[in-house]
C-alpha cells in the first residue's frame, strides 16, 4: 500500500470525498475503535493527528505512528507541537505541520472574556450574587488601556485586532516585526521595556527552550501592581510559583489562565481559590467548528503535497 494516509475513522467518515479530491487514488489506513487499523501500515507516508483523537484516543494514534518507518509527513490539528512525541517524529526527519489558526478566533474571544471579567471584577459580583448581597462598585474599562500581546501568530493577531476594536492601545511582541501586523510591534528583546508600560499582558506564543519561563519572577516584578496577565499559550511560559506569590502579595491585579505547568491543575494549587484569578481547563479554544477548520488546513496541505508545492504551517 504505497503512499498511504493514516487517519481516524471520524475524519474518514466526514471527509472521504474531500480526501479523494485532494489526493486521488491515494490509499487510506483508518484507525478504528480500540486502535484497530483498516489495512497494513507498512507503507504509510502521511499521518493526520486530528482533534477527535485527543485526548481519549491519542494512544490509538501514536502507537502505530511511532513505529512507521516510511512516514514522511505528520500533520497535527493543534498548533502546539512541543510534546515529546512530536520531537521523536521530528528527529527522524519527518516533515511536521499543524493547523495553526484553526482555533484563533475562539481563543481570542476567550482572551477578551478574561480581560472584561478581570477589569470588571466579575468574580466579585458573582460572589456577592451567591450571598444575595447588593454591593455596587466601580468597574474598570478596557478603552484606552495598554494591551501587550506577546506572540503574534494567528491567535495573537486576532487578540490584537479585537483589542483595537475595544479602543485599547495595542503593542505586539514577536522576534522581529514583519511590517504586516495590525498594531505597533516590538521585537522580543524589548519585552523588559514593555512590561512596566502595559495594563494587560497576553501570552500567546509557543513553548520552546527559549520561551520556557519567559515570564519569571524578575519579569513579573516589572509589571505594575495594577496589571493583569492572561496566558493562552503554554503553562510553562510562566514561572507558576512566582506568579502565585505575586498575586498573593498583590503585586499583580489578576490573571486569566487557561494553561498550566501541570495539567490538570493540582487541587492544592493556590490559583484555584484566588479571588482575582480565572482558571479554565485548557479549553479557551474549544469550539465545535475547530475540527472542521483544522481538517480544512490538512486537506489544503494534502493537495499541496501531491502537487509538490510548499506546505503551510511547517514547524
Amino acid at each position: 500500500m504505497p503512499g498511504a494516509i493514516l487517519l481516524s475513522d471520524f475524519v474518514e467518515a466526514r471527509h472521504a470525498a474531500e480526501l479523494e479530491a485532494a489526493a486521488p487514488g491515494m490509499p487510506r489506513v483508518v484507525i478504528g475503535r480500540e486502535g484497530s487499523l483498516s489495512g497494513p501500515a507498512d507503507e504509510v507516508e502521511i499521518a493526520y493527528f486530528s482533534g477527535d483523537l485527543y485526548p481519549a484516543r491519542a494512544s490509538e494514534f501514536w502507537r502505530p505512528v511511532l513505529g512507521l518507518q516510511q512516514l514522511r509527513w505528520l500533520h497535527s490539528y493543534s498548533a502546539g507541537v512541543d510534546h515529546w512525541v512530536f520531537q521523536k517524529v521530528r528527529e527522524r526527519g519527518v516533515c511536521l505541520t499543524n493547523s495553526s489558526g484553526a482555533a484563533a478566533v475562539p481563543i481570542a474571544h476567550t482572551v477578551l472574556l478574561y480581560l472584561l471579567a478581570l477589569s470588571r471584577d466579575l468574580r466579585g459580583f458573582l460572589a456577592a450574587q451567591q450571598r444575595h448581597a447588593w454591593e455596587p462598585r466601580d468597574i474598570g474599562d478596557l478603552q484606552g488601556q495598554r494591551l501587550g500581546v506577546v506572540g503574534l501568530g494567528p491567535i495573537g493577531i486576532e487578540v490584537a485586532r479585537l483589542g483595537l476594536a475595544f479602543g485599547m492601545r495595542v503593542t505586539g511582541v514577536r522576534r522581529a516585526a514583519r511590517g504586516d501586523e495590525p498594531c505597533d510591534t516590538w521585537p522580543l528583546d524589548r519585552l523588559d521595556e514593555l512590561l512596566p508600560l502595559v495594563d494587560h499582558l497576553v501570552l500567546a506564543l509557543p513553548l520552546t527552550p527559549e520561551t520556557r519561563h519567559l515570564l519569571d519572577a524578575r519579569r513579573l516584578a516589572l509589571l505594575r501592581p495594577t496589571a493583569t496577565l492572561v496566558n493562552v499559550g503554554r503553562g510553562e511560559l510562566v514561572d507558576e510559583a512566582a506568579l502565585a506569590r505575586a498575586l498573593q502579595e498583590s503585586r499583580l491585579a489578576g490573571a486569566g489562565l487557561d494553561v498550566f505547568e501541570t495539567e490538570p491543575l493540582p487541587p492544592e494549587s493556590p490559583l484555584w481559590d484566588h479571588p482575582r484569578v480565572i482558571v479554565t481547563p485548557h479549553s479557551a479554544g474549544t469550539n465545535p467548528g475547530n475540527d472542521e477548520r483544522a481538517t480544512a488546513i490538512f486537506l489544503d496541505n494534502l493537495r499541496r503535497w501531491r502537487a509538490g508545492e510548499p506546505l503551510l504551517n511547517q514547524t
